[in-house]
C-alpha cells in the first residue's frame, strides 16, 4: 500500500509500505477514505518530537470502511464507516473507567519517557505519534491497523459526507474539550491564542455553547479574516500589539473569563527562547503561556489543548498564584466526547468541514505538509484523499 513515511526533519515521503494485519483478535483494518494533516503532524515534520525512527507512518486523523476484523470485535463488521480517535484507548483500566482515555495505562507498552525524572510515564498510545506515544503506525495511509476496536471507533450515517465528520477524529473534540475545561457559556467572553485548526474548532464550539465574546490572537492575517467572518471573533495580530493588553482594555480592565492556548511549544518565542531550545536548555517556548496568564481575569481558568515539552522559563507562576487562576490541560479524551459533537454535526449546530483550505491526493501529501508548514496559499486545513 501507499503511505506518508518519515525520512528525517521536513522529509515525508509517500512510500509503498507493506499492508497491515491483524495482529489481536480486537484488532480491525481500515480501508481509508479520508486524512488529514494536523497541526501536532507539524511537530513531528520538524523534527521537535523525539523517538520518531525513519520509515514510521505518520497521521493520526483519519476515517474509512472496515474491511477486516478480528474474532473479538463486537461493535463493528465489515463494510461499516468510521471516525478513528486519535488517542487508542483500552476502555478498563484506571483511567479509561473514569473516562480519562488519554491517561490509559494499557494502550502503550513502553509508556514513554519518564515525566519530570520521576515513576510517571506518558499515557495511551497514539497513532502515527512517535514511539514516545507507542509507535503505532498512523493513518496518512491506504489501510491501517486500528487497535481497541471496540473502544474509540464510531460508526457515521451515510448522510454525512466524510468531510463533515473527519475532524471527530482530533480537532474538534480537541477544541471542545479546551472549551469544556475553560467552563463558559452564556455571556461569556474568552480568547483563544491561535487560529490554526484546533484554535478555528474551539471557536465555533465556543459559539454553539453561546460564549459572547472572543478574541483571538495570531499573526496570519489570512486566519485572523477566516475566523472574523465565520465566526464573529475580536483579532488581535501579536505582531502588531501586546495581545493581553488589548483584551484587558476591552473587558473592563479585568481580562476574560477564560483563556485558549491552542499553540503550545513552538511558539514565537523570544531571541533568548529560540536559543535556550535550540540548545536544548529549554523544551518549551513560555510566550503564549505568558501571554495567557496576563490575560486572564482572577479566578478565571488557562485550558491548554496545544502541546508542550520539557521545561519552560519564565512561566510567571506567581502571577497565576496572585490572581488565582485555574489550569486545566492534556491530551483529548476523545472518546468521551464523541456521541455528542456527532449529533451537533448530524443537526448542524457544528460545520467542522467550513475550515478545510486543500484537497490533495494522497499521493501529494509532502506537497501538503510543505504548503501547511509554511503556510501558503492561505492554507488552513488539507485533506488528503488515497
Amino acid at each position: 500500500m501507499l503511505a506518508l513515511t518519515y525520512h528525517g526533519s521536513h522529509d515525508v515521503r509517500v512510500d509503498t509500505v507493506p499492508d497491515p494485519i491483524l495482529q489481536k483478535p480486537d484488532d480491525i483494518i481500515l480501508q481509508i477514505t479520508a486524512t488529514a494533516i494536523c497541526g501536532s503532524d507539524l511537530h513531528l515534520y520538524r523534527g521537535k518530537i523525539p523517538q520518531l525512527k525513519e520509515g514510521d507512518i505518520l497521521g493520526h486523523e483519519f476515517m474509512g470502511v472496515v474491511v477486516d476484523a478480528g474474532s473479538e470485535v463486537t461493535d463493528l463488521r465489515k463494510g461499516d464507516r468510521v471516525v478513528v480517535p486519535f488517542v487508542i484507548a483500552c476502555g478498563h483500566c484506571f483511567f479509561c473507567e473514569k473516562q480519562l482515555f488519554s491517561a490509559c495505562e494499557t494502550t502503550n507498552p513502553d509508556r514513554g519517557a519518564i515525566l519530570n525524572k520521576k515513576n510517571i510515564r506518558s499515557g495511551a498510545a497514539l497513532f502515527g505519534f512517535s514511539h514516545l506515544y507507542g509507535g503505532i503506525p498512523g493513518g496518512q495511509a491506504e489501510y491501517v491497523r486500528v487497535p481497541k476496536a471496540n473502544v474509540g471507533p464510531i460508526k457515521v450515517p451515510d448522510t454525512l459526507a466524510d468531510e463533515q465528520v473527519l475532524f471527530l477524529s482530533d480537532i474538534l473534540p480537541t477544541g471542545y474539550q479546551a472549551i469544556v475545561n475553560a467552563d463558559v457559556g452564556l455571556r461569556a467572553s474568552i480568547a483563544i491564542f491561535g487560529a490554526g485548526p484546533v484554535g478555528l474548532m474551539a471557536a465555533a464550539c465556543a459559539r454553539m455553547l453561546g460564549v459572547e465574546k472572543i478574541f483571538m490572537v495570531d499573526h496570519h492575517l489570512y486566519r485572523l479574516e477566516f475566523a472574523r467572518q465565520t465566526y464573529n471573533i475580536f483579532p488581535i495580530n501579536f505582531d502588531e500589539v501586546d495581545p493581553a493588553e488589548v483584551i484587558i482594555e476591552n473587558t473592563a480592565f479585568r481580562g476574560v473569563d477564560a483563556v485558549i492556548d491552542a499553540v503550545g511549544f513552538e511558539a514565537k518565542g523570544s531571541v533568548l527562547e529560540t536559543v535556550m531550545t535550540d540548545l536544548k536548555l529549554e523544551g518549551s517556548s513560555g510566550q503564549a503561556l505568558r501571554q495567557c496568564i496576563a490575560a486572564t481575569r482572577r479566578g478565571g481558568i488557562v485550558s491548554v489543548p496545544g502541546v508542550y515539552a520539557g521545561f519552560i522559563h519564565g512561566f510567571l507562576f506567581g502571577d497565576a498564584f496572585e490572581k488565582g487562576l485555574i489550569f486545566k490541560m492534556g491530551q483529548t479524551h476523545v472518546q468521551r466526547f464523541l456521541p455528542d459533537l456527532l449529533r451537533y454535526i448530524e443537526t448542524e449546530k457544528l460545520h467542522p468541514n467550513v475550515i478545510i483550505s486543500h484537497r490533495l491526493p494522497l499521493a501529494e501529501a509532502a506537497t501538503g505538509y510543505k504548503i501547511f508548514d509554511k503556510k501558503e496559499e492561505d492554507c488552513r486545513k488539507v485533506v488528503l484523499i488515497p
